[in-house]
């Protein structure tokens, strides 16, 4: 029973209820008012599927997709789904110090925003970054868009990785400043609506994906660590 429902129901975000009950207080009054004060049936219906697809559709966007491990022990998976649109050899500031690899991936709105760590390994950093809203595709989104930043430590090496708010997302749900220890492919926060994940890899790892690809996390391998 649990297999099946995991399989085929819906599961929801469990830190979106109340952004999609607070969506649910406002649309549904107006789906209901097009429908008792608009004398045109033809009309009312067609004024009310507005609200009612957008309770729908909100509802969608926080589901949790069933994802499984995947790759080796050395393997980084994507941390989220969506587009690569960066791979580039960068100097890292924050956390690592020195010249790495990063690889970055937009999400849109119809991708899975809920993320997952990429690798097993201890917490090692975490840090909260206040900003401004970019467009999440931009270059400069990096360092001025609000995002947290999470440093991990594996035995192949450390990796960094941002999550990063863009133009519509006003939250960042990360569960680095909860744990110690991170186990891929398990849920280690969300973006709300639209946004993008950078990930900072030692310069001797393997990149398994180009730009322009689409990725999905836990399913992707980004890249395999030196042994």
């Amino acid at each position: 029973m649990r297999l099946f429902f995991i399989r085929y129901v819906m599961i929801i975000h469990k830190d979106c209820y109340g952004t999609i009950l607070l969506v649910w207080l406002i649309c549904a009054p107006i789906a209901y008012l097009c429908l008792r004060f608009i004398p045109w049936p033809f009309l009312s219906y067609i004024l009310c599927t507005i609200p009612i697809f957008i309770m729908g559709f909100v509802t969608f966007f926080f589901r949790v997709p069933n994802r499984k491990r995947t790759g080796d022990d050395n393997a980084v998976t994507s941390v989220a789904d969506g587009r690569v649109v960066v791979i580039d050899r960068i100097y890292e500031p924050e956390y690592l110090k020195r010249e790495c690899i990063q690889v970055s991936v937009y999400m849109d709105f119809f991708n899975v925003h809920v993320n997952f760590w990429p690798v097993d390994g201890e917490i090692s950093y975490y840090k909260y970054h206040p900003g401004k809203y970019m467009l999440a595709y931009l270059p400069k989104a990096s360092e001025l868009n609000e995002h947290t930043s999470v440093g991990m430590v594996t035995e192949y090496g450390e990796i960094l990785f941002k999550q990063l708010a863009g133009t519509f997302a006003r939250r960042i749900v990360c569960y680095a400043d909860r744990q110690k220890t991170a186990v891929k492919s398990e849920e280690c926060g969300i973006i709300k609506f639209g946004s993008r994940i950078d990930m900072y890899l030692p310069l001797d790892a393997e990149i398994k994906v180009q730009l322009g690809d689409y990725v999905k996390a836990c399913e992707t391998v980004i890249a395999e660590l030196s042994k």
